[in-house]
């Protein structure tokens, strides 16, 4: 199945276990987000990212578990991040950890794409139940 959809997000900036050197900019932040559409739930999770003293170049890693409702499913999983930037151009990964899915949403797996037009966050999930 794919659906999409839009959702919310709030971070907070947390202590880091470490300083960046040599111009790079590390930083931990706290993840909370509301999905609307065909997946109705609310997400908490973390964030680490580096930022180096090139323009548009940076990563980020995040792990965060989503509760609520997919499909008419009710339960949790957890999606796994891996974001790069590479002067200006990005990628990013987010799939569904294997075997996170509780309850109605257990044998989950697929990937969310996610995109930001003028300040609005949107998410594209193409998922299945095995």
């Amino acid at each position: 199945m794919k659906i999409s959809g839009q959702f919310a997000v709030k971070m907070e900036p947390l202590a880091s276990s470490f300083q960046g050197q040599d111009g790079v900019q590390i930083a931990r932040m706290a993840l909370d987000k509301h999905f609307s559409g065909e997946l109705e739930a609310h997400s908490v999770g973390e964030m680490l990212s580096a930022v180096t003293s090139t323009e548009g170049s940076a990563g980020y890693v995040a792990i965060e578990q989503v509760t609520g409702t997919l499909a008419g499913r009710q339960g949790s999983f957890v999606l796994q991040h891996l974001g790069t930037m590479n002067q200006g151009k990005p990628e990013l990964t987010l799939v569904v950890v294997p075997d996170s899915g509780s309850d109605g949403l257990q044998g989950l797996s697929g990937q969310m794409a996610i995109r930001i037009e003028e300040g609005l966050h949107f998410y594209e999930f193409e998922f299945e139940f095995g």
